[in-house]
C-alpha cells in the first residue's frame, strides 16, 4: 500500500504547498513563501517541479508596477493530490490496526 504514496506529494515543502492550494483556490507566491518559510529560490525550485508534473499552473499579473505570480492546483492536480491523501489515509489506518 505504501507504494501507493506518490514521492512528488511526499516531500514536506511541497506537500505544505499543496495543502495550500487546496485550501484555497489560488495562492501569490509571496504568500506561499511566507507562510512556508522558505526562500525564493527553494520556493521556485518546488513549484517548478509541481508545474512540470502538471500539478499546479500560474499565472501573471502587476499589482501597480509590481509583478504578482499566481499559483494554482490544475484540475488533474487537485484530483492527484486528493487520491494521494487518501492513500496517505489508508496507510495510516493499516499502521492504526496494527496491519
Amino acid at each position: 500500500m505504501i507504494h501507493n504514496l506518490d514521492p512528488l506529494f511526499h516531500d514536506r515543502t511541497r506537500l505544505g504547498i499543496l495543502i495550500m492550494l487546496l485550501r484555497k483556490e489560488e495562492v501569490d507566491f509571496n504568500t506561499l513563501k511566507k507562510t512556508l518559510e522558505l526562500t525564493d529560490g527553494n520556493l521556485a525550485t518546488h513549484l517548478r517541479k509541481l508545474e512540470q508534473a502538471g500539478i499546479v499552473e500560474y499565472r501573471k499579473t502587476f499589482v501597480g508596477r509590481r509583478p504578482r505570480t499566481y499559483y494554482r492546483l490544475t484540475d488533474e492536480g487537485r484530483e492527484k493530490f486528493l487520491e494521494y491523501l487518501n492513500n496517505l489515509r489508508s496507510v495510516l489506518e493499516k499502521l492504526k490496526e496494527g496491519g
